[in-house]
């Protein structure tokens, strides 16, 4: 069934065609990964979808009562409240239900106002929360919210802009719309984050549009691949590994197409400007022909080049360049690096991995000497040229031009011995003259990563530090990207979420583990998955009952009673599981913690009985399962 569709649908942005009458229709359930260039509008077609924009021409049909939500690049303006609050904001009826609850019960706790009336309002808030499912909803934000590492009590304009779109991303997740839009949904989310993600938008059960530079998330979660290309929309129909392959062939297939004609153009200007025969009136039809091949040749959109990028390496460092022993760091009362103990040779190229908040700008800093250790110590090579990718950030003027952030102002500079115009440096970063021109502030954050990565090959650097390179790229400018860093001799750190990106440019691996403590690990980020010790049982696993140990098959049959019993069981353990729901719901209204402290606590044991009998169930089924098994029962 579909649940949106769009025909004929066009689109100028900026005196530029952007969509030229594309057509495309999402059914229930699918997952649908969005793959374009910078700037060939995907997270504009997103905006068309949710009814934020509208197009010049053509239409958009939404299904009856489709909701949607859309996870956007940039903060909106406007938001304010607590985390809490912003998230709750998200779930449209319910939301607003449990807000009013929470202002009510507020005001119950101070003893303002009439009691019986606050009690009528808050059952009848109660009674309409019920009847949408609302305290479901309450949960599942109340369990999402910790799993995004927020608290739900921070103010939303007190964070930074990633735990603002943290905030953000779990508010259009928790709605569970109809449809989900969500644009670069893992930027500045952290590998645990990112993995549940996947998990998570895999059980989707809405219909799920994203655009996203993870090619894991990708590979894991999308069923359908559509791209943008040159303005129009191919849907290839299949999923990412299968989309690359095909994509490979049509681009071969163009190429030897438009080289074809263009050979054909070529002959036919200079059979015309022979001139006599040409205006023969028996060889108009071929005139005719060659004015055609020149109107198709116009009207042909080329496909936007690859970036052109060369990393300049400076003189090369001595042989050491990190040498860290016993290395110990703390911020007061908090230990960030523990005994610590690394050796980082020139072209060694080492990832660092570990959970937001872990301490990984803290450990570079420490490892190039900025931070003195409180432990150990840290001995730098020789002849080293840092630069930091991340500090070109804040090089940034958002007042300044592109070409101005390049060049001082000037249109010229030297670089690797040699003088370059501006302009023409900047088209190898695929930047116009005209938009060459605008200033940095309105840039998408695409285009910014592409500056900063045109400023970055400017100067020479024998050890290069990148602290998540890869948000906003395109997959086409990302793959470049690892190219030029397998090329690079020089060393290379590398703070990235980025699983496939590690897994294909780093040979080693720094990685925070659950005991807080940094350990080293050779190859990337799959390497560090097969050798890290197995994660500690958390205390909810260590209270989950056991399976039950494997029983020795019994070589009888089973009893007339024993076949009865096993009958029956299915619809026991039914009965109890459904029993275990209703106590489980109880105990998640509000009312419950109004009951006597007697009903209370038969309630809770009556919770404990069920989980007892649940477990003998099984086990019961599980044995009298094996033993017909064993003895040839018919099953």
């Amino acid at each position: 069934m579909a649940v949106i569709g769009v025909s004929d649908l066009s689109l100028r942005f900026d005196g530029d065609l952007l969509f030229d009458g594309i057509q495309l229709q999402l059914e229930k359930g699918e997952r649908v990964c969005l793959l374009g260039r910078n700037g060939t509008g995907k997270t504009t077609l997103l905006k068309l979808l949710s009814g934020e924009l509208e197009p010049d021409s053509g239409t958009v049909a939404r299904g009856q009562e489709v909701t949607i939500a859309r996870l956007s690049q940039e903060v909106p303006a406007g938001i304010s409240g607590t985390v809490m609050d912003v998230v709750t904001g998200g779930m449209g009826k319910a939301g607003r239900l449990l807000a009013d609850y929470a202002r009510v019960s507020a005001r119950m706790a101070d003893k303002s106002g009439k009691m019986e009336k606050h009690l009528e309002e808050l059952d009848r808030l109660t009674r309409e929360l019920e009847a949408i499912r609302g305290w479901e909803s309450q949960r599942r934000v109340e369990a999402m919210i910790p799993r995004m590492g927020l608290n739900p009590t921070a103010g939303f304009n007190t964070l930074s802009a990633g735990l603002k779109r943290r905030a953000l991303l779990t508010r259009a997740l928790v709605s569970s719309p109809d449809l989900l839009l969500l644009d670069e949904p893992t930027n500045h989310l952290d590998i645990p984050s990112i993995t549940w993600l996947e998990r998570f938008l895999t059980e989707y059960p809405g219909t799920l549009v994203m655009v996203t530079h993870d090619r894991r998330l990708v590979r894991e979660t999308a069923t359908r691949i559509v791209e943008i290309d040159r303005g129009q929309i191919y849907d290839w129909r299949c999923n990412y590994n299968t989309f690359l392959k095909r994509k490979a062939e049509v681009l071969h297939a163009e190429a030897l197409h438009h080289g074809r004609e263009d050979r054909k153009l070529k002959e036919e200007e200079a059979w015309l400007r022979q001139g006599v025969k040409a205006r023969r009136t028996r060889n108009e039809g071929r005139v005719k022909a060659l004015e055609k091949l020149r109107l198709e040749r116009s009207r042909r959109r080329e496909q936007a080049g690859n970036v052109q990028m060369i990393l300049q390496e400076a003189r090369r460092s001595g042989r050491l360049v990190i040498q860290a022993k016993s290395v110990g760091f703390s911020f007061g009362e908090t230990k960030v690096i523990h005994d610590l103990t690394t050796t980082i040779l020139r072209g060694d190229r080492v990832g660092i991995i570990g959970p937001n908040g872990c301490g990984k700008t803290t450990l570079i800093r420490v490892l190039l000497g900025e931070l003195a250790p409180d432990r150990g110590s840290v001995e730098l090579g020789t002849n080293l040229n840092i630069t930091f990718f991340d500090q070109l950030r804040a090089l940034l003027d958002p007042e300044s031009t592109v070409a101005e952030s390049i060049a001082d102002g000037g249109d010229r500079f030297t670089i690797d011995g040699r003088v370059v115009h501006v302009m023409g440096y900047l088209r190898r970063f695929l930047f116009t003259r005209d938009r060459a021109n605008v200033k940095v502030k309105v840039l998408s954050g695409g285009e910014r990563c592409r500056l900063m990565l045109a400023k970055l090959m400017i100067h020479p650097v024998n050890v290069l530090v990148m602290d998540e390179p890869t948000n906003d790229l395109d997959m086409e400018t990302l793959e470049l990207l690892e190219e030029v860093l397998l090329e690079y001799s020089g060393t290379l750190m590398l703070v990235s979420h980025d699983r496939e990106f590690l897994n294909h440019v780093v040979t080693s691996t720094l990685a925070f583990e659950e005991d807080g403590a940094f350990r080293e690990y050779v190859g990337g980020y799959d390497d560090w998955l097969a050798q890290r010790p197995a994660p500690a049982p958390s205390e909810k696993e260590k209270q989950r009952p056991k399976p039950p140990r494997e029983r020795k098959k019994s070589p009888l049959k089973l009893s007339y009673m024993e076949e009865r019993e096993l009958a029956e069981l299915p619809e026991r353990i039914d009965a109890l599981d459904k029993e275990k729901d209703q106590i489980f719901h109880t105990m998640a209204q509000p009312e419950f913690f109004r009951e006597s402290a007697k009903f209370m606590s038969e309630t809770r044991q009556r919770l404990e009985t069920l989980e007892k009998e649940l477990k003998s169930a099984f086990e019961r089924w599980e044995f009298l399962e094996e033993k017909r098994a064993a003895g040839g029962g018919k099953k």
